[in-house]
């Protein structure tokens, strides 16, 4: 029977026979412990770079981003290839795009996937050509618009008629041809949260369908449009293929329609693919998600008599997530009994939702170990917990964790490559930690951290900068 303290648990957490163990899947593939039970991750040692850069810290393992995008580009290649068409693979930026990023992913044979402004200056100023940048959006400006147009990006997926309008002024502005896709809600809903699933009808992206044609229509009317295909999303953080399938078989029906009005060359079948987050999960490998998805493409193809298009995929947390380990040092632990008598332990930590918004907004599980030594403790049920005035500041809901965990300990929360620093923020007024790559035995700063200072510079009315005349 278990403990006390382990009636809290949920059904997925298993008790491990050790609780310093690293979860293969979950960890980089370079993570280890060193001879004194440090944590390594790419030759680099936890305490040496907590020391450096402080606390918290986003480390982020640069091999681990170039193999997973290299294996994305090469199982799709291949999957393609076997249909005879070709596969395009887009890096989902809203992920975490920084300059050094984007160069790691376009020197592995990747393109680039913005869907605001912002994300489109970031990859032109890493140096990524324009015409291999797909932008998205819902609500995109018409600056941002005008710019992807100067720029010459590669491909804009339309998101509704008066995106369709902005976009024909504009390129008769400047007698410009823009190519589009256009974003449709095949109505699949993903087994995912409610918030990460893009492709059931009552949602903001897309057109249904049914509204899908007149749209394609209207683009078709305007000199400046070349319609190049269509573009759909299920959701995020996805495990399995049957979602995938059942969502291009519908798109696959419009696309066979519209082919009576003009050519079709390319689908877009989005991202969303699952990576773990804990032990329990389990994500379809690349190798699979590509052969079954492309296959069901072909197999749709051929019972309709028509062409295998082009294909587009657009992963992101599948190529970052797994790459990025928190680091984080214990500031406090208390035990708190619940009133079953059960004991849960709180470890609180330097940081939190402002690191780390995915539990606070989705309910998303972490795992977690102690960083700095081996823990001698048994393993106990803990929540790791952040420093901000929120009650639902968790960074770990459910974990086991050694007893003998203290302050000053560091601890490592694993799989944060993905959406910890593009959803990061300024709660509470504590400074974003900086980001940092390691790889073979190195690291450097890719992202600068914030400061107070950084913090303070903002603020209008600090040093008389915003009081009335004669009270500066």
């Amino acid at each position: 029977m278990l403990p006390a303290a382990d009636s809290l648990a949920p059904e997925w957490l298993a008790v491990p026979d050790d609780a310093n163990d690293l979860a293969a899947g979950v960890w980089p593939a370079r993570a280890a412990r060193d001879a004194d039970g440090v944590l390594t991750l790419a030759g680099v040692d936890a305490a040496t770079l907590a020391r450096t850069y402080g606390t918290p810290l986003l480390v982020l393992d640069e091999d681990e981003v170039r193999q997973r995008a290299r294996e994305f580009r090469r199982a799709f290649d291949q999957a393609a290839s076997e249909h005879g068409t070709v596969a395009q693979v887009y890096y989902a930026g809203k992920a975490f795009l920084s300059a050094t990023v984007a160069r790691w992913v376009v020197d592995e044979g990747l393109r680039v996937d913005v869907c605001t402004g912002g994300e489109l200056e970031v990859a032109l100023a890493a140096g990524v050509a324009p015409a291999s940048i797909g932008f998205h959006g819902n609500n995109k400006s018409t600056r941002e618009l005008e710019r992807a147009v100067e720029v010459g990006v590669g491909s804009i997926i339309v998101d509704s008629a008066i995106e369709i309008e902005r976009l024909a002024a504009i390129t008769a502005r400047v007698d410009a041809v823009q190519r589009v896709l256009v974003r449709v809600i095949s109505g699949v809903h993903a087994e995912t949260h409610d918030f990460l699933a893009t492709a059931h009808e009552d949602q903001k992206f897309g057109f249904p369908l049914e509204d899908a044609e007149i749209a394609v229509a209207r683009i078709r009317e305007i000199p400046g449009l070349d319609f190049v295909g269509l573009h759909c999303h299920i959701g995020s953080q996805i495990f399995g293929v049957a979602g995938f399938r059942e969502s291009a078989s519908r798109v696959l029906e419009l696309h066979a329609a519209l082919l009576e009005g003009g050519a079709v060359p390319q689908m877009n079948l989005g991202g969303g693919f699952g990576i773990a987050y804990v032990r329990s999960d389990d994500p379809t490998p690349i190798d699979v998600l590509a052969g079954e998805i492309v296959s069901a493409v072909a197999e749709g193809c051929a019972a309709r008599g028509i062409a295998v298009p082009a294909l587009s995929f657009e992963p992101g947390r599948a190529i970052v997530g797994t790459a990025g380990v928190t680091l984080y040092e214990v500031g406090t632990t208390k035990d708190v009994t619940i009133d079953s008598g059960a004991v849960r332990r709180y470890i609180s930590v330097d940081g939190g939702m402002s690191d780390n918004a995915r539990p606070a907004l989705y309910g998303a599980q972490y795992s977690a170990r102690i960083a700095s030594r081996v823990g001698i403790g048994a393993p106990q049920l803990s929540r790791v917990v952040g420093k901000h005035c929120e009650s639902g500041d968790i960074v770990v809901d459910h974990e086991y964790l050694p007893s003998d965990l203290v302050p000053g300990d560091l601890l490592a929360v694993p799989t944060t490559g993905a959406y910890c620093v593009s959803l990061s923020s300024n709660y509470n007024h504590v400074p974003r930690p900086p980001v940092v790559a390691v790889r073979d035995g190195r690291s450097r700063v890719i992202v600068r951290g914030e400061t107070i200072d950084d913090l303070l510079s903002r603020d209008a009315g600090i040093d008389g900068a915003n009081a009335p005349e004669g009270e500066k």
